[in-house]
């Protein structure tokens, strides 16, 4: 462990099959939580009420009959703050912290006897002396919700980061940490990057050797490359120089034409990845469009506008602020294409868009003069 006074007590929920119920979870997902141990205990948040007992238990064993001074609530969401009322009930001389918008929300989900006396409202850059380690507290709000707050102990540089740096999947299960972070902070905080970029601002000036987020494993090493992902993700800009081809089809031509675009911008050296948007969850598409410089939408027109499997990529990438890319357009339709008109009108609404002119209609399957006009798209984008 790299701290002999800050003890991990989070827990692993393997069965949760979607996050915040929407976003599929293959290897579910951690709940984090710690406890610091000094001449005063404080707990960093508590966890979903899914780990309860787990947690409950974790949190007994590491305090090994010693009190809780103090509960820091970083965020209020419900799979990090459920058992706060809980922790209240179990030490009831216990102080809860946290900033005034905390407390407005701690309101809306609890009713905790006592709590104006249990109160200890933190702002921007004060601290809290726990003996030999002191908590400095900066606010972060909107990422992701409007009373997040950060706490960084100095003496031991470790930044409780909030939802920040997190990810899917539980602690026991080894992946791509960026496959994961990536679409867990597009599809969670990407509307947010302007507050993203104000909270990495406030962390430039500490100098921070760990990281612990509320979900996802605590970082030790390379933070470099972990603070310039989120500068990169919060500022919009592409991770890769990279095409994503994102295609909606009914009865398979517009994949067709999709895998045909898909060899021929392959043949410039560019990479290429491939979605169906039918077959894949939009989380995912949303990640991978964020990841890539240039993105190409093809899609089967559908009740005079788009097939709905594109038209919910569209929504999902305008209520996340997708920006700063190349996007070029390809529609199918057997008697009056509109998708194209339909993708387009989402496409104008998005800043900093290099629209590829024209769009290319397809009129069912494609033809030789398609191929020729997918040939030369191939070597625009």
């Amino acid at each position: 462990m790299w701290s002999e006074s800050i003890k991990f007590i989070g827990a692993n929920d393997h069965t949760l099959d979607l996050f915040e119920n929407q976003y599929p979870l293959e290897y579910g997902v951690s709940y984090n939580s710690y406890v610091i141990l000094d001449d005063k205990v404080a707990v960093m948040d508590t966890i979903d009420i899914r780990e309860s007992e787990a947690w409950l238990n974790t949190l007994k064993e590491e305090l090994n009959g010693r009190e809780v001074d103090y509960l820091i609530v970083s965020h209020m969401e419900p799979d990090h703050a459920a058992n706060i009322d809980t922790l209240c009930k179990l030490y009831p001389n216990m102080k809860v912290v946290g900033n005034a918008t905390t407390f407005t929300m701690i309101n809306n989900f609890f009713e905790i006897d006592g709590l104006e006396q249990k109160k200890h409202v933190v702002k921007e850059g004060d601290t809290l002396s726990l003996g030999k380690h002191t908590l400095q507290f900066y606010m972060a709000p909107m990422v992701h919700w409007p009373e997040v707050m950060m706490t960084y102990v100095p003496e031991e540089k470790v930044l409780f980061s909030a939802d920040a740096f997190g990810k899917f999947g539980t602690l026991d299960v080894e992946d791509d940490w960026a496959t994961e972070a990536r679409r867990y902070y597009f599809n969670i905080v990407g509307k947010y990057g302007m507050q993203v970029q104000t909270a990495l601002k406030k962390l430039s000036g500490l100098e921070i050797n760990v990281i612990c987020p509320l979900h996802g494993p605590i970082l030790t090493e390379n933070l470099g490359y972990y603070l310039n992902l989120y500068n990169t993700w919060s500022s919009y800009q592409p991770e890769e120089d990279g095409v994503l081809i994102a295609y909606a089809t009914i009865y398979g031509h517009t994949k067709e034409a999709a895998y045909d675009l898909k060899k021929m911008i392959e043949a410039t050296g560019q990479k290429v990845k491939i979605l169906e948007l039918n077959r894949v969850p939009v989380s995912v598409a949303i990640g991978e469009a964020f990841r890539y410089s240039k993105l190409v939408l093809m899609s089967s027109s559908y009740d005079a506008g788009v097939f709905p499997a594109m038209e919910l990529f569209l929504l999902e990438l305008s209520h996340k602020n997708f920006q700063n890319r190349k996007v070029a357009i390809v529609e199918n339709g057997s008697w009056a294409p509109s998708a194209g008109k339909t993708i387009k009108s989402y496409v104008e609404k998005w800043k900093n868009i290099d629209l590829v002119e024209p769009v290319i209609t397809i009129r069912s399957k494609a033809k030789k003069a398609d191929e020729e006009k997918l040939e030369a798209l191939a070597k625009t984008i």
